[in-house]
């Protein structure tokens, strides 16, 4: 019978925060290229509210920061603890690297934002996916 095995939790934590950010950004990089413009947080012009589009992006890469820190986490933690096979776990692995291959390709070309604000949008976006991909990882470890 073999025993189960301890991972460090901050290992897990920071291998799912950092999957989580990866994914945040490319979904900011996707949604710059179909319009949901993330700095039209900084375009005040005349007291306008702000863009739907922009509400939109904000919102789209806090959820996909949270829930794929969550799943990645409590994924990575099952295959620690030997309870996902080898063969699913391998399947895993070329599942995500497909997408973030497939994502590149989609992103591909030049940017639709200028650049200084898409600097500063990339940032935004960087620190609001690194925030909720902790959260998320944060929550399904603790859970645990």
């Amino acid at each position: 019978m073999s025993e189960t095995i301890h991972f460090p939790r901050h290992l897990i934590l920071a291998g799912a925060m950092a999957a989580g950010v990866l994914l945040a950004l490319a979904v900011h990089m996707l949604g710059a290229r179909y319009g949901l413009d993330l700095g039209g947080l900084w375009q005040t012009e005349g007291g306008d509210f702000m863009p739907a589009g922009s509400a939109i992006a904000w919102w789209l890469i806090a959820t996909v920061g949270f829930s794929s820190g969550y799943f990645i986490a409590n994924i990575m933690h099952s295959a620690v603890s030997g309870e996902i096979p080898q063969r699913m776990r391998n399947f895993l692995v070329v599942v995500g690297v497909l997408i973030l291959a497939g994502i590149g390709q989609a992103i591909s070309g030049p940017s639709p934002v200028p650049s200084a604000a898409g600097v500063l949008a990339g940032v935004a976006a960087l620190c609001l996916g690194a925030l909720m991909a902790f959260c998320g990882a944060n929550f399904a470890l603790r859970k645990t």
